[in-house]
């Protein structure tokens, strides 16, 4: 595996975190990461079930405060997945 913030090819496997994913230490930069390090499921208290309702439910064109309503969401937490799925496609 490769460090996503500096590109070193050696990352240590450095335990698991709290949900039981695989933490990574890179000796190059010093940070420890997951594996799910610059997605839209990292650092979100958000389950990946609901990320991915609304990315559905935004699809089909229904409105920013109607996905809010239909997930139980906030709406700004909306906005933030759906500017974050936007810029994980966009070059």
């Amino acid at each position: 595996m490769e460090c996503p913030l500096c590109g070193h090819l050696k990352v240590h496997q450095h335990g698991k975190t709290s949900n039981g994913f695989q933490r990574y230490f890179c000796p190059g930069c010093q940070p420890t990461f997951d594996e799910r390090f610059d997605t839209l499921y990292y650092y979100r208290h958000v389950s990946p079930e609901q990320i991915d309702q609304v990315l559905q439910v935004h699809s089909e064109g229904t409105s920013l405060r109607g996905i809010s309503r239909i997930s139980g969401l906030a709406y700004n937490t909306v906005v933030s997945i759906i500017r974050s799925s936007k810029s994980a496609i966009s070059p």
